[in-house]
């Protein structure tokens, strides 16, 4: 059936594309192939320069999510320029200081706490908001966020807490919207990629590679699939899904107790050697 995803002549705003491996910009690529329009919010004129080749002749905006009144200027921007109303918004944005290395969680200081907030999970309310006149009554808001809020991966410090305020954001947004709109809020929960984000993590080709033993079919996640489930949700087709996460992780979530991962952990130890016999009336006296 042509156009199934029915995205052909709508506009979405994508935040978030930083080269190539982004999420961002698969998820832009996609939409653009499917004959949507997709306006692009980068961090700073820097980034905007850096990604002229890829973003040749297309609308890109700055848009610093840490500065105040920023997401207001852009939303007035973009709908000064005719871009509105919006079938949607990809919020793929998220950072991390972590320039001193990982620490125990415990000592996790105050602002970089505060920051990555701000960045990686408040900007969503805040986007959300300074664009709410701009939305079509049924747009699709997707947000990228994690494949568990479970596990407890010392790779990834802070972020895990801050991934889980994201998630919730998706909710209450999804509920407060409601009220007199038919906007929806999702979450993708990915499990790990191959992006240029992820190999900043310090230990994260190792967290890679052991992801991928897990997953059913012993092969890692690929960025475009985590693009096409966000595809769907920003599309019509998804109209019944809100205010949820739908996790796309190759299954590596429900696959902890796989054979080859248990034989892999519990090697056999060492042959144990034999004690030294010590009773100066052999092995087999009585005591």
């Amino acid at each position: 059936m042509p156009d199934f995803l029915e995205l052909s002549g709508k506009t979405f705003v994508v935040f978030g594309v930083a080269n190539r491996k982004s999420v961002a910009w698969l998820v832009a690529k996609t939409l653009e192939e499917q004959g949507a329009t997709v306006v692009y919010s980068v961090r700073s004129d820097a980034r905007r320069k850096s990604l002229e080749a890829l973003l040749a002749g297309r609308r890109v905006f700055v848009c610093d999510v840490e500065r105040p009144g920023d997401v207001d200027r852009l939303a007035g921007e973009v709908a000064t320029a005719g871009l509105a109303p919006l079938a949607g918004i990809v919020h793929s944005i998220a950072f991390a200081n972590y320039s001193e290395g990982f620490k125990p969680f415990h000592e996790t200081k105050r602002a970089d706490f505060l920051q990555a907030t701000a960045v990686s999970a408040f900007s969503l309310v805040e986007v959300a908001r300074a664009f709410k006149p701009h939305l079509a009554r049924e747009a699709s808001v997707v947000t990228i966020g994690i494949s568990s809020l479970l596990v407890t991966p010392d790779n990834y410090g802070y972020m895990g807490p801050i991934k889980a305020a994201l998630e919730s954001s998706v909710r209450f947004l999804a509920k407060s919207f409601s009220a007199d709109s038919a906007v929806r809020f999702n979450a993708v929960g990915s499990g790990p990629l191959k992006t240029s984000a992820s190999a900043g993590i310090p230990g994260y080709i190792e967290s890679y590679l052991y992801a991928e033993k897990l997953t059913f079919r012993k092969r890692n996640l690929e960025t475009q699939e985590v693009a096409n489930v966000v595809a769907f949700l920003l599309s019509p087709r998804s109209s019944g899904v809100n205010g949820t996460t739908m996790v796309v992780d190759a299954g590596l979530g429900s696959n902890y107790f796989d054979q080859e991962i248990i034989r892999l952990t519990m090697r056999p130890e060492p042959a144990a050697v034999p004690r030294e016999n010590t009773n100066p009336q052999g092995p087999n006296a009585k005591a």
